[in-house]
Protein backbone atom coordinates (compact mmCIF):
# COMPACT_ATOMS: atom_id res chain seq x y z
CA UNK A 1 0.00 0.00 0.00
CA UNK A 2 1.26 3.63 -0.80
CA UNK A 3 2.26 6.15 1.97
CA UNK A 4 -0.54 8.28 2.64
CA UNK A 5 -0.01 12.05 1.62
CA UNK A 6 0.16 14.04 4.31
CA UNK A 7 -1.82 17.44 4.34
CA UNK A 8 -1.53 20.11 7.01
CA UNK A 9 -5.14 22.01 6.94
CA UNK A 10 -4.71 25.51 8.34
CA UNK A 11 -7.71 26.64 9.50
CA UNK A 12 -8.40 30.61 10.94
CA UNK A 13 -11.61 29.39 12.48
CA UNK A 14 -13.91 30.73 10.00
CA UNK A 15 -16.66 27.65 9.51
CA UNK A 16 -16.94 28.88 5.67
CA UNK A 17 -13.48 28.89 4.68
CA UNK A 18 -13.08 25.61 7.11
CA UNK A 19 -15.74 24.22 5.16
CA UNK A 20 -13.76 24.50 1.90
CA UNK A 21 -10.60 23.29 3.16
CA UNK A 22 -13.02 19.83 4.38
CA UNK A 23 -14.43 19.54 0.90
CA UNK A 24 -11.09 19.21 -0.81
CA UNK A 25 -9.62 17.06 1.88
CA UNK A 26 -12.71 14.67 1.82
CA UNK A 27 -12.53 14.71 -1.64
CA UNK A 28 -8.43 13.65 -1.98
CA UNK A 29 -9.68 11.42 0.60
CA UNK A 30 -11.74 9.50 -2.29
CA UNK A 31 -8.72 9.44 -4.72
CA UNK A 32 -5.91 8.12 -2.51
CA UNK A 33 -4.51 7.66 1.17
CA UNK A 34 -4.23 10.79 3.02
CA UNK A 35 -3.14 11.73 6.72
CA UNK A 36 -4.28 14.72 7.53
CA UNK A 37 -4.19 17.35 10.61
CA UNK A 38 -5.06 20.95 11.29
CA UNK A 39 -3.11 23.75 12.27
CA UNK A 40 -4.33 26.67 13.84
CA UNK A 41 -3.19 29.91 12.09
CA UNK A 42 -0.74 31.85 13.67
CA UNK A 43 -1.01 35.45 14.21
CA UNK A 44 0.46 37.56 11.42
CA UNK A 45 3.21 38.93 12.95
CA UNK A 46 4.40 35.63 14.60
CA UNK A 47 4.17 33.87 11.18
CA UNK A 48 6.13 36.05 9.49
CA UNK A 49 8.67 35.61 11.82
CA UNK A 50 8.65 31.78 11.87
CA UNK A 51 8.80 32.42 8.17
CA UNK A 52 12.20 34.77 8.34
CA UNK A 53 13.86 32.43 10.71
CA UNK A 54 12.52 29.20 9.21
CA UNK A 55 11.55 27.45 12.28
CA UNK A 56 7.89 26.63 12.36
CA UNK A 57 6.35 25.29 15.21
CA UNK A 58 4.59 22.31 13.62
CA UNK A 59 4.65 20.15 16.91
CA UNK A 60 5.14 16.32 15.94
CA UNK A 61 3.90 16.29 13.09
CA UNK A 62 5.12 13.99 9.77
CA UNK A 63 6.42 16.56 7.32
CA UNK A 64 3.02 17.58 5.33
CA UNK A 65 3.30 16.83 1.38
CA UNK A 66 0.17 19.73 0.91
CA UNK A 67 -0.36 22.27 3.08
CA UNK A 68 -4.20 23.70 2.50
CA UNK A 69 -5.74 27.15 3.67
CA UNK A 70 -8.52 29.43 3.38
CA UNK A 71 -8.69 33.01 4.21
CA UNK A 72 -6.35 35.57 4.27
CA UNK A 73 -5.17 35.17 8.22
CA UNK A 74 -3.72 31.84 6.50
CA UNK A 75 -1.53 32.65 4.10
CA UNK A 76 1.85 33.57 6.29
CA UNK A 77 0.82 30.15 8.39
CA UNK A 78 1.14 28.38 5.47
CA UNK A 79 4.52 29.78 3.52
CA UNK A 80 6.29 29.82 6.98
CA UNK A 81 5.49 26.00 7.42
CA UNK A 82 6.30 25.51 3.82
CA UNK A 83 9.56 27.24 4.16
CA UNK A 84 10.39 24.82 7.10
CA UNK A 85 8.84 21.67 6.64
CA UNK A 86 8.56 21.61 2.88
CA UNK A 87 5.63 20.39 1.26
CA UNK A 88 3.34 22.40 -1.60
CA UNK A 89 0.81 24.95 -0.87
CA UNK A 90 -2.82 24.68 -1.74
CA UNK A 91 -4.57 28.33 -1.46
CA UNK A 92 -8.74 28.16 -2.05
CA UNK A 93 -9.33 31.99 -3.09
CA UNK A 94 -7.68 34.35 -4.82
CA UNK A 95 -4.90 35.47 -2.22
CA UNK A 96 -4.15 38.81 -1.21
CA UNK A 97 -0.37 37.73 -1.86
CA UNK A 98 1.25 37.44 -4.93
CA UNK A 99 -0.17 34.19 -6.41
CA UNK A 100 3.64 33.02 -6.96
CA UNK A 101 3.68 32.72 -3.31
CA UNK A 102 1.71 29.66 -3.74
CA UNK A 103 2.29 26.31 -5.61
CA UNK A 104 -1.68 26.00 -6.32
CA UNK A 105 -4.41 28.84 -6.02
CA UNK A 106 -7.91 27.67 -6.29
CA UNK A 107 -9.77 30.53 -7.41
CA UNK A 108 -13.70 30.77 -8.07
CA UNK A 109 -13.84 32.44 -11.85
CA UNK A 110 -16.09 35.08 -10.85
CA UNK A 111 -13.04 36.83 -9.50
CA UNK A 112 -11.83 37.12 -12.95
CA UNK A 113 -8.75 35.56 -12.21
CA UNK A 114 -6.96 34.04 -15.68
CA UNK A 115 -5.91 30.59 -15.72
CA UNK A 116 -2.08 30.15 -15.43
CA UNK A 117 0.53 27.06 -14.15
CA UNK A 118 -0.44 27.62 -10.63
CA UNK A 119 -4.32 28.85 -11.12
CA UNK A 120 -7.26 26.30 -11.60
CA UNK A 121 -10.26 28.20 -11.74
CA UNK A 122 -13.47 27.05 -10.04
CA UNK A 123 -17.30 27.18 -10.48
CA UNK A 124 -18.19 29.13 -7.02
CA UNK A 125 -16.00 28.14 -3.99
CA UNK A 126 -15.45 25.07 -3.03
CA UNK A 127 -17.69 23.17 -0.80
CA UNK A 128 -17.73 19.88 1.49
CA UNK A 129 -21.55 18.83 0.53
CA UNK A 130 -21.50 15.43 -1.39
CA UNK A 131 -23.65 14.50 -4.76
CA UNK A 132 -26.76 13.10 -2.94
CA UNK A 133 -28.27 10.16 -4.07
CA UNK A 134 -31.42 10.45 -1.16
CA UNK A 135 -33.12 13.62 -3.22
CA UNK A 136 -37.39 13.28 -2.38
CA UNK A 137 -39.28 15.04 -4.64
CA UNK A 138 -41.74 16.65 -1.91
CA UNK A 139 -38.57 17.58 0.25
CA UNK A 140 -37.85 21.55 -1.04
CA UNK A 141 -35.62 24.07 1.11
CA UNK A 142 -35.41 27.78 0.63
CA UNK A 143 -32.41 29.53 1.87
CA UNK A 144 -32.49 33.05 2.61
CA UNK A 145 -29.53 35.43 2.38
CA UNK A 146 -30.04 39.12 3.93
CA UNK A 147 -28.49 42.64 3.66
CA UNK A 148 -25.05 42.51 1.23
CA UNK A 149 -23.46 44.87 -0.87
CA UNK A 150 -24.23 42.52 -4.34
CA UNK A 151 -28.06 43.05 -3.94
CA UNK A 152 -31.18 45.09 -2.96
CA UNK A 153 -32.55 43.19 0.23
CA UNK A 154 -36.79 44.05 -0.12
CA UNK A 155 -38.52 41.83 2.84
CA UNK A 156 -41.49 42.36 1.61
CA UNK A 157 -40.66 41.27 -2.07
CA UNK A 158 -39.20 38.31 -0.40
CA UNK A 159 -41.78 36.88 1.35
CA UNK A 160 -43.93 37.59 -1.69
CA UNK A 161 -41.95 35.26 -3.84
CA UNK A 162 -41.75 32.69 -1.08
CA UNK A 163 -45.31 32.80 -0.50
CA UNK A 164 -46.20 32.80 -4.01
CA UNK A 165 -43.76 29.52 -4.02
CA UNK A 166 -44.97 27.34 -1.28
CA UNK A 167 -48.89 28.11 -2.64
CA UNK A 168 -48.23 27.31 -5.99
CA UNK A 169 -46.56 23.89 -4.71
CA UNK A 170 -48.52 22.53 -2.03
CA UNK A 171 -47.73 19.18 -2.17
CA UNK A 172 -44.06 20.11 -1.40
CA UNK A 173 -42.94 19.82 2.28
CA UNK A 174 -40.78 23.16 2.27
CA UNK A 175 -38.33 23.79 5.01
CA UNK A 176 -36.85 27.78 4.96
CA UNK A 177 -34.03 28.87 6.90
CA UNK A 178 -32.14 32.84 7.04
CA UNK A 179 -28.46 34.03 7.44
CA UNK A 180 -27.13 36.28 10.15
CA UNK A 181 -27.99 38.64 7.36
CA UNK A 182 -31.54 38.33 7.29
CA UNK A 183 -33.20 41.82 8.73
CA UNK A 184 -34.57 41.32 11.79
CA UNK A 185 -37.62 41.92 10.40
CA UNK A 186 -37.82 39.56 7.65
CA UNK A 187 -39.02 36.30 10.01
CA UNK A 188 -41.86 38.00 11.10
CA UNK A 189 -43.42 38.97 8.07
CA UNK A 190 -42.48 35.12 6.66
CA UNK A 191 -44.75 33.41 9.59
CA UNK A 192 -47.70 35.65 8.67
CA UNK A 193 -47.76 35.01 5.37
CA UNK A 194 -46.24 31.38 4.33
CA UNK A 195 -48.86 28.82 3.91
CA UNK A 196 -48.35 25.79 6.78
CA UNK A 197 -46.00 23.64 4.21
CA UNK A 198 -43.36 25.46 5.03
CA UNK A 199 -41.14 24.99 8.08
CA UNK A 200 -39.45 27.93 9.24
CA UNK A 201 -36.02 27.25 11.24
CA UNK A 202 -33.82 30.43 12.00
CA UNK A 203 -30.37 30.21 11.42
CA UNK A 204 -29.68 30.34 15.08
CA UNK A 205 -32.22 27.78 15.74
CA UNK A 206 -30.51 25.25 13.50
CA UNK A 207 -27.51 22.60 14.74
CA UNK A 208 -24.05 22.68 12.06
CA UNK A 209 -25.30 19.66 10.60
CA UNK A 210 -28.51 20.76 9.86
CA UNK A 211 -28.21 22.47 6.74
CA UNK A 212 -26.01 18.97 5.04
CA UNK A 213 -28.53 16.94 5.96
CA UNK A 214 -31.54 19.07 4.30
CA UNK A 215 -29.19 19.50 0.82
CA UNK A 216 -29.56 15.47 0.89
CA UNK A 217 -32.90 15.62 0.82
CA UNK A 218 -34.31 18.24 -0.77
CA UNK A 219 -34.91 17.87 -4.52
CA UNK A 220 -35.64 21.74 -5.07
CA UNK A 221 -33.73 24.43 -3.58
CA UNK A 222 -34.51 28.07 -3.90
CA UNK A 223 -31.90 30.68 -3.08
CA UNK A 224 -31.74 34.61 -2.47
CA UNK A 225 -29.06 35.52 -4.86
CA UNK A 226 -26.92 37.11 -2.24
CA UNK A 227 -26.31 33.89 -0.29
CA UNK A 228 -23.58 32.30 -3.08
CA UNK A 229 -22.13 29.62 -0.85
CA UNK A 230 -25.42 28.23 -0.65
CA UNK A 231 -26.35 27.96 -4.57
CA UNK A 232 -23.14 26.70 -5.04
CA UNK A 233 -23.71 23.72 -2.35
CA UNK A 234 -27.32 23.07 -3.42
CA UNK A 235 -25.75 23.16 -7.22
CA UNK A 236 -23.44 20.49 -5.84
CA UNK A 237 -25.56 18.19 -3.68
CA UNK A 238 -27.52 17.74 -7.36
CA UNK A 239 -30.95 19.46 -6.85
CA UNK A 240 -33.17 21.88 -9.05
CA UNK A 241 -31.89 25.06 -7.73
CA UNK A 242 -33.89 28.38 -8.57
CA UNK A 243 -32.86 31.71 -7.49
CA UNK A 244 -35.74 34.50 -6.13
CA UNK A 245 -35.06 38.17 -7.50
CA UNK A 246 -33.55 40.72 -6.14
CA UNK A 247 -32.26 43.87 -7.17
CA UNK A 248 -28.53 43.91 -8.28
CA UNK A 249 -26.11 46.74 -6.99
CA UNK A 250 -23.67 46.99 -9.52
CA UNK A 251 -21.84 44.12 -11.68
CA UNK A 252 -19.05 43.06 -8.84
CA UNK A 253 -18.06 39.68 -8.98
CA UNK A 254 -20.85 37.71 -7.17
CA UNK A 255 -23.31 38.80 -9.47
CA UNK A 256 -21.00 37.96 -12.14
CA UNK A 257 -21.07 34.78 -11.16
CA UNK A 258 -24.97 34.23 -10.89
CA UNK A 259 -25.18 35.67 -14.03
CA UNK A 260 -23.09 32.99 -15.55
CA UNK A 261 -25.10 30.49 -13.84
CA UNK A 262 -28.16 31.97 -15.49
CA UNK A 263 -26.89 31.88 -18.64
CA UNK A 264 -25.79 28.30 -18.72
CA UNK A 265 -29.35 27.58 -17.61
CA UNK A 266 -27.60 25.58 -14.30
CA UNK A 267 -30.32 27.79 -12.42
CA UNK A 268 -33.62 29.53 -12.99
CA UNK A 269 -34.67 32.96 -12.07
CA UNK A 270 -37.96 33.41 -10.25
CA UNK A 271 -40.06 35.56 -12.46
CA UNK A 272 -39.51 33.04 -15.46
CA UNK A 273 -40.11 30.16 -13.03
CA UNK A 274 -43.79 32.34 -12.30
CA UNK A 275 -43.53 33.14 -16.29
CA UNK A 276 -44.43 29.13 -16.32
CA UNK A 277 -40.92 28.03 -17.00
CA UNK A 278 -39.51 24.42 -14.98
CA UNK A 279 -36.26 24.74 -13.21
CA UNK A 280 -33.58 22.97 -15.44
CA UNK A 281 -32.88 19.51 -14.72
CA UNK A 282 -29.89 19.16 -12.18
CA UNK A 283 -26.64 18.23 -14.25
CA UNK A 284 -24.75 15.70 -12.24
CA UNK A 285 -20.60 17.35 -13.24
CA UNK A 286 -21.26 20.15 -10.71
CA UNK A 287 -18.86 18.83 -7.86
CA UNK A 288 -15.75 21.07 -8.12
CA UNK A 289 -13.65 19.56 -5.24
CA UNK A 290 -13.58 16.64 -7.20
CA UNK A 291 -12.50 18.10 -9.75
CA UNK A 292 -9.58 19.65 -8.30
CA UNK A 293 -9.14 16.72 -6.34
CA UNK A 294 -8.76 15.09 -9.49
CA UNK A 295 -5.90 17.59 -10.77
CA UNK A 296 -3.79 17.42 -7.82
CA UNK A 297 -3.23 14.03 -7.84
CA UNK A 298 -2.97 13.63 -11.73
CA UNK A 299 -0.53 16.33 -11.62
CA UNK A 300 1.56 16.13 -8.48
CA UNK A 301 1.13 12.13 -7.39
CA UNK A 302 0.38 10.14 -10.57
CA UNK A 303 1.82 7.10 -8.69
CA UNK A 304 -0.57 7.39 -5.15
Amino acid sequence: MANPVVIWRVTDGKRGHERQTEGLVQALEQLMPLEASEIPALARGQAFRQWLTGNFVGGDRRPPDLIIGAGHGTHFTMLAARRACGGKTIVLMNPGLPKRCFDLCLIPEHDGVRERHNVLLTRGAINAIQPSHELQANAGLILLGGISAHYRWGDRDVVEQVRMLASAQGGVNWRLTTSPRTPDGTLPLLREAVPSNVEIVAFNEAPLDWLPGQLRQAAQVWVTPDSVSMLYEALTAGAAVGIFDLERIGNGRVARGVEQLLKEGRVLAFARWHAGQLLPVPQQDFNEAARCARWIRQTWFPGR
